[in-house]
């Protein structure tokens, strides 16, 4: 399957993902899963590899992936959380420090009808990095979002990126200094990567080693964005008052649209 024709159904197909998705807790826009829907998408048009999900929460991206997945024939994504609301970013959800999100996320990929594409850990992604040997079309890092922990989501499952896949970090455009970082320091500045960009808080780009200096221009100029963001961040400590109108206004600088669908795919070829 060429790339061009997964515009011949993808609208049909992403559109049914969110359908079953949008109703579940989770801190992802529709934009933004459309988008991610169509990086498995394309990842399936062009390389055959597994769809690697780190922070999965109660299922709002795995149910997006995996009706991607299989209307396109990719093996079950691979689900890797260890449910626990360690996490920062979640802990207003916590209601009792045993708590866990792991039921909900089970019954959600059920009552989606998804369970039997997705392969779900309970874990932390450095408990699977280990023994990882398969190949990876796209790499959704949605986790701690720390810089400690994207950087351990990212070295510990990037080597296995076949050429043509992509990485993509949610929140790199929020207040949390790893997606950002790890984004600007290990993907832009890196030649194993070239089309690269935002779409909402995602951060994404295509592993290309070997040709990635066609989209150097491109890189740089992200770059540059993205390296303003970081010194606003990079003490993990919350924003406040003149410090967090600035990175808002930062911020607002980045161009993150969501593509239209034929462009973005020419960009690519």
């Amino acid at each position: 399957m060429a790339g061009e024709e997964i515009l011949q159904d993808f609208d049909s197909v992403i559109d049914a993902a969110w359908w079953s998705a949008k109703n579940i807790p989770g801190f992802l826009t529709e934009h933004e899963a459309r988008f991610i829907g169509l990086l498995a998408a394309y990842s399936a048009s062009t390389v055959r590899g597994h769809i690697v999900e780190i922070g999965s929460f109660k299922g709002r991206s795995t149910i997006i992936l995996a009706t991607v997945a299989r209307h396109y024939g990719l093996p079950p994504v691979v689900a890797i959380d260890p449910h626990n609301f360690n996490s920062i970013e979640l802990q207003h959800h916590r209601v009792s420090e045993d708590s866990s999100s792991f039921a909900e996320f089970q019954s959600n990929l059920k009552a989606a009808g998804v369970s039997d594409v997705v392969e779900v850990h309970r874990a932390y992604s450095a408990d699977l990095t280990a023994n990882w040997n398969r190949p990876i079309g796209f790499l959704w890092i949605d986790g701690d979002h720390s810089y400690r922990g994207a950087k351990l989501d990212f070295d510990g499952f990037s080597p296995y990126l076949v050429d043509r896949g992509f990485v993509a970090f949610h929140d790199a455009l929020h207040e949390f200094a790893g997606p950002i970082r790890v984004f600007a320091e290990d993907v832009l500045r890196s030649d194993r990567f070239g089309a690269s960009g935002f779409v909402g808080s995602i951060a994404w780009s295509q592993h290309r080693p070997g040709a990635s200096s066609r989209w150097d221009s491109m890189k740089k100029s992200l770059a540059r964005g993205a390296e303003r963001l970081i010194p606003f961040v990079s003490d993990e400590r919350p924003l406040r008052g003149p410090r967090k109108m600035l990175y808002k206004l930062n911020r607002s600088r980045v161009p993150r649209s969501l593509p239209n669908v034929s462009e973005w795919i020419a960009q690519l070829q």
